[in-house]
């Protein structure tokens, strides 16, 4: 490799947050490395550790930009059930984006980028247990979130390990979502309270 060809890359930054999200989407982040990372991205092996320092930081800069497309995608839903679907189709769309953000021993839980995406996302989520009726979110807003929450990713989850193939029975993972979010945040009619 010429030094002539690391120099003249263009966005490299880009260029290995690129390969990294093909090498977790072939592999899973556990299988992560700067040198193969350097050779699919035909660069030095020292060039990812001049952007990312290290595998850590690396991980660290896929999950914020993550959770900045994943707040992007919840922002534009205009309520919690379709703040969910979001969820789900963020999961399908990125899921190597999904692999990295949920696993926090990967990424530096202070990197200022980190949190400020996190933070938006989560305030995103919040937002739609926030517009929910009283008598769809119960007594504890903080609850009803945890739930909506637990819905969605696990929704997510086992859509993206294959799990949901034979239960979807021809459903698209968008409307199986609806149905469920629907059943699970809606008055029944003789219910307390």
């Amino acid at each position: 490799m010429t030094s002539e060809r690391a120099y003249h890359h263009g966005d490299l930054r880009r260029t290995l947050l690129a390969a990294a999200l093909d090498a977790i989407a072939e592999d899973g982040p556990d299988a992560l490395s700067l040198r193969d990372l350097a050779r699919r991205a035909g660069v030095s092996h020292a060039a990812p550790a001049h952007h990312f320092k290290d595998r850590t930081g690396l991980l660290t800069a896929v999950a914020a930009e993550g959770y900045a497309l994943f707040a992007d995608a919840l922002a534009e839903a205009p309520d919690l059930r379709e703040r969910g679907v979001a969820y789900v189709r963020f999961a399908a769309r990125h899921p190597a984006h999904f692999q990295v953000m949920f696993r926090p021993e990967l990424h530096r839980a202070d990197d200022p980028g980190l949190l400020a995406a996190k933070a938006r996302a989560t305030g995103e989520l919040r937002a739609g247990v926030g517009d929910l009726p009283e008598e769809a979110r119960g007594e504890d807003a903080r609850l009803a979130g945890i739930a909506a929450w637990s819905l969605a990713h696990g929704f997510a989850t086992l859509l993206l390990s294959g799990n949901l193939s034979d239960a979807l029975e021809g459903r698209t993972p968008e409307s199986a979502f609806r149905a469920l979010a629907g059943a699970v945040f809606t008055r029944r009619s003789g219910d307390a309270g």
